[in-house]
């Protein structure tokens, strides 16, 4: 099975900086695709930043452009997300989500990290 954890989050005030890090685990064959999302109350699960398709050059919301820097390492199965000139619309809870092939299944699937909170208030 594979595992998806995020970590990072919290409260910021607004023009403040936060990073989140995410890391893959488990019984990896191969990792495809690995990015953020967000989820602000009431509304639907939007793309922020995401390495697709095996690419090296991300992909990102136009909201987010110029702000949020996404990196990762291919070798650790690993992205992050550096969210700087926090934003009030900015807040909800920040998801990271995987496309891989498990190597006990040898199916690909998408995976989803449990969540967490970014809260950008003064």
């Amino acid at each position: 099975q594979v595992h998806v954890e995020e970590s990072g989050g919290g409260l910021v005030q607004p023009g403040g900086s936060l990073s989140l890090s995410c890391a893959a685990s488990g019984t990896i064959f191969s990792i495809y695709a690995m990015g953020w999302y967000r989820q602000a109350p009431g509304k639907q699960r939007e793309l922020v930043a995401a390495f697709t398709n095996s690419g090296t050059t991300p992909t990102y919301s136009d909201s987010v452009k110029g702000r949020f820097t996404i990196s990762g390492d291919n070798a650790k199965n690993t992205v992050y997300l550096q969210m700087n000139s926090l934003k009030p619309d900015d807040t909800g809870v920040y998801y990271c989500h995987a496309v891989g092939k498990s190597s006990t299944t040898m199916r690909t699937g998408d995976y989803w990290g449990q969540g967490t909170q970014v809260t950008v208030s003064s």
